[in-house]
């Protein structure tokens, strides 16, 4: 068992007045990079930073343009809270746009994009309607939803009307792609003591049906907004039924878990089971146990770019068990 925390030990400290002026900021975000490309290669599942992939392909040669082939990639972006605009990020929709411009200017365009929750800050029908406006320009086929807690402020019912066409129950649905089987799970809806996640019997036993049918060979993507692993407990960063759901999938030779939630990049591998967490492209959070609670973390905003992030992943069909290896996006700028 592992686990890999890509945290500034000192990222808790609130840095007050930075000097930059909201322009400076903006300047400073647009090459942060927010989010992830995924990708499959020679089956094994890695991600990349965003800006990483993007300078490599638009830079000079001395940066060494390595762009594996792939049968398809996807991208994974997350918590996103438009509408918050405090000190944090003055901007959530600038630093989403310049995640979306980052993703329209890779080399290859993803097969599709996964966000996995917290779309809106307060499930306001404004917010969505801003993140709908800025996703129309992403270059991809398809975006699928999972919600976040402060999209079912409501019990769910404007985010369900927006983006639950052909889901079960709360939202929860699978697909398949290129030989790949993804899930999506909803276990913000009913919160247990501490704010922990929950998924309940109903989606866990639509989970078992639609588990049955498939091959212990298939790769198995599961995304869901909060942690399926006990990453901190005493914050709510864990889901207090996961251990059914992963006994589900233990027949299965590759399994990886995308969640959102803690607005940084956590990983674990456990047996068969990878497990990764996605930054927000709002804000930063404390790294687990480095503060009194959780919450909006202030940064200078130039070092925004190693907080905030995109996932991005290829993927080649491979019968060889899949593996998530993380590129912080601060390694970007070495």
């Amino acid at each position: 068992m592992k686990n890999h925390f890509h945290a500034d030990e000192n990222s808790s400290r609130d840095t007050g007045n930075d000097g930059i002026d909201r322009r400076g900021f903006l300047e400073c975000m647009a090459w942060a990079g927010t989010g992830v490309l995924w990708m499959m290669t020679g089956g094994v599942l890695k991600s990349y930073g965003m800006s990483q992939m993007i300078d490599r392909a638009t830079g000079s040669l001395k940066k060494g343009l390595i762009v594996p082939k792939s049968d398809f990639s996807f991208v994974q972006i997350s918590d996103s809270h438009i509408g918050f605009n405090k000190a944090a990020n003055p901007d959530v929709v600038g630093t989403l746009n310049a995640a979306i411009a980052k993703i329209n200017s890779m080399p290859n365009a993803p097969s599709f994009v996964l966000h996995t929750g917290d779309l809106s800050h307060l499930a306001q029908a404004d917010e969505f309607d801003t993140l709908e406006q800025s996703l129309k320009s992403v270059k991809t086929e398809k975006i699928f939803y999972v919600p976040g807690e402060h999209d079912v402020t409501d019990n769910g019912k404007l985010y369900l009307e927006r983006y639950g066409k052909g889901t079960l129950g709360d939202g929860w649905y699978s697909f398949d792609s290129h030989g790949v089987h993804f899930i999506g799970l909803v276990n913000v809806t009913n919160h247990v003591d501490g704010g922990l996640g929950y998924i309940g019997p109903a989606q866990l036993k639509w989970l078992e049906n639609d588990l049955r049918p498939l091959s212990n060979s298939t790769p198995i993507v599961v995304f869901a907004h909060i942690p399926l692993w006990a990453i901190y407990p005493q914050w709510g960063w864990g889901t207090d039924d996961s251990a059914q759901a992963l006994a589900l999938l233990k027949r299965f030779g590759s399994v990886s878990v995308l969640n959102g939630h803690i607005h940084q990049t956590i990983q674990k591998v456990e047996g068969n089971i990878t497990f990764h967490t996605a930054n927000s492209t709002a804000f930063p959070q404390p790294a687990p146990g480095s503060a009194p609670s959780p919450g909006p973390m202030k940064v200078p905003a130039e070092k925004l770019h190693g907080f905030l992030g995109l996932t991005s992943v290829n993927y080649v069909e491979h019968d060889h068990s899949l593996a998530i290896t993380d590129t912080p996006l601060i390694e970007a700028e070495n």
